[in-house]
C-alpha cells in the first residue's frame, strides 16, 4: 500500500503532510537530503537501522509524491542520487523547527542510539539563535571523540556548518557524542563546569565557549504533569 493510498479521510493540510511524509522513516530520509544530495548507499549509513526494503519503498514513495527525485551524477561510480526537489526543500524550516522542539525532550542517550554527522550538523542549525548573533563574527571546529568533526562559522546573524575541520577556528570543542554539548546549550552545565571537569576540553579562550552556549541554545521541556488540570 503507498502513501498514496494510506489516507486519513480528512480534507486537512495536516492530514495531507502526514499521507506525504507522515510515514515511518520518511522525515529521517527527507532530514538527511536537507543538506544535500546522497546514494542509495549514503541514505543507508546514516540510517543503519532501517531495513533495505522499507529505505527503497519510502523513497518510491517520497519520489511519487514530488518531495524526492532521483538525479544523474556522472562524475559518480554509482551515478544516481536522490536529492529534494523545490517543493520537498520547503520542508528545511519545517524540519528545523521540529528538531528543536524535539530535541527539547531528549534525554539520557541509549548506547545504541546513532549520532550521524548529519544530526550532528542540523543540531547546530535548529539551536542558532540568529539574534544573538547581530554583529558576531566567530568559527568554531567541534570533534566528538576524535571519530566525527564538524565546524560552524557565526558572520553577522548568519551560519553555516559543514563537515570537517577548519584551520585557524577562534575555538576548537572536543566533546563526547553531544550528550555534553546538549548538557552547555541547555544550561544544565555552565561552560566553565563542563571544561574543569574534564567532560569538554578547548583550544581557545573560555569567554568563546561561552559565547557558543549563547549563540547556540535549547530550553528543557516542561515536565509533564499527571491528571485533569483544574483551574
Amino acid at each position: 500500500m503507498t502513501a498514496q493510498t494510506r489516507t486519513y479521510g480528512q480534507f486537512c493540510g495536516v492530514a495531507r503532510a502526514m499521507e506525504l511524509v507522515g510515514e515511518r522513516w520518511a522525515l529521517l530520509i527527507v532530514r538527511d537530503l536537507v543538506l544535500g544530495s546522497k546514494r542509495y548507499t549514503e541514505l543507508q549509513a546514516g540510517l543503519p537501522k532501517i531495513p533495505p526494503s522499507i529505505l527503497s519503498a519510502r523513497l518510491n514513495e517520497l519520489e511519487k509524491s514530488g518531495v524526492v527525485r532521483r538525479r544523474v551524477r556522472p562524475d559518480l561510480d554509482a551515478n544516481v542520487v536522490y536529492e529534494l526537489t523545490e517543493y520537498g526543500s520547503e520542508l528545511e524550516h519545517v524540519l528545523l523547527d521540529l528538531g528543536l522542539w524535539g530535541a527539547r525532550s531528549l534525554n539520557g542517550r541509549d548506547p545504541e542510539d546513532v549520532f550521524t554527522l548529519d544530526a550532528a550538523i542540523l543540531s547546530l542549525y535548529t539551536t542558532f539563535q540568529s539574534d544573538a548573533a547581530d554583529g558576531v563574527q566567530a568559527t568554531f571546529e567541534i570533534r566528538y571523540h576524535d571519530t566525527m568533526t564538524l565546524h560552524a562559522m557565526v558572520d553577522d546573524g548568519a551560519l553555516k556548518v559543514a563537515e570537517g575541520r577548519l584551520p585557524d577556528a577562534d575555538l576548537v570543542i572536543r566533546a563526547d557524542r553531544g550528550r555534553v554539548l546538549l548538557d552547555v546549550i541547555g544550561g544544565q552545565t555552565s561552560a566553565a563546569e563542563a571544561v574543569r571537569t574534564g567532560r569538554i576540553a578547548i583550544d581557545g579562550r573560555l569567554a568563546d565557549l561561552e559565547l557558543f552556549a549563547r549563540l547556540f541554545r535549547i530550553t528543557a521541556a516542561p515536565s509533564p504533569q499527571e491528571g485533569i488540570v483544574v483551574h
